[in-house]
Order: structure tokens, then sequence, then C-alpha cells
């Protein structure tokens, strides 16, 4: 099932990582691309400090979601025994708030 979110909403993506027998493992490299509905990705990486690590094999970004419509994102990661991606999505509603 998918998410629904509000406008303005604070959204966390969690992306995890194991090695080739499960165990959870730290990649190289670790990034997450971002389709809002405008059709604009944005890159986040773990080098640069946007994606932050919980703990080990275990990364988060928040993202504030500022456009209605369907969102979409893709975490990606390398390294010698810990290479994987994942895909997944999440719907952002219009504020419904009427000023009287």
């Amino acid at each position: 099932m998918i998410s629904v979110y509000q406008k303005g909403d604070l959204v966390r993506i969690d992306g995890s990582f194991t090695d080739l027998v499960g165990t959870p493992a730290d990649p190289v490299t670790v990034a997450l691309k971002v389709t809002p509905p405008s059709g604009v990705t944005v890159a986040y990486t773990y080098a640069l400090g946007q994606v932050i690590k919980g703990s080990v094999g275990a990364y988060y970004y928040d993202l504030s979601v500022t456009q209605a419509g369907q969102w979409f994102y893709r975490w990606e990661a390398t390294g010698p025994s810990s290479q994987a991606s994942d895909n997944g999505e999440f719907m952002v509603e219009p504020s419904s708030f009427v000023v009287a």
C-alpha cells in the first residue's frame, strides 16, 4: 500500500543495506535520488552529509514535501559486498486547510 502525506509534511525515507548473507553492512557509497511530481530528480548523498547514517547499514533522509502528487525515490549503494538499489514511491495530497 502506498503511503499518503500532506503537502508541507516532513517525510522520512529509509534505506537499509546488507552484505551477501543478510547482515547489515555499510556500503562504500550511498545515494538517494528523489523525483517530485515536477519531474526534476534531485540526488542526496551520504558523502556530502545529506543522507544520515542511523546505524550499520541503516540510512535515512528527511524530505520536506512541497508539491502535491506522486513522488518517487531510489536508493543506490556500491561496495564490494553491499551493492544494492531499492525503489519506492508515495503520494502527497494538497493542503485542505481553508481560511474563512
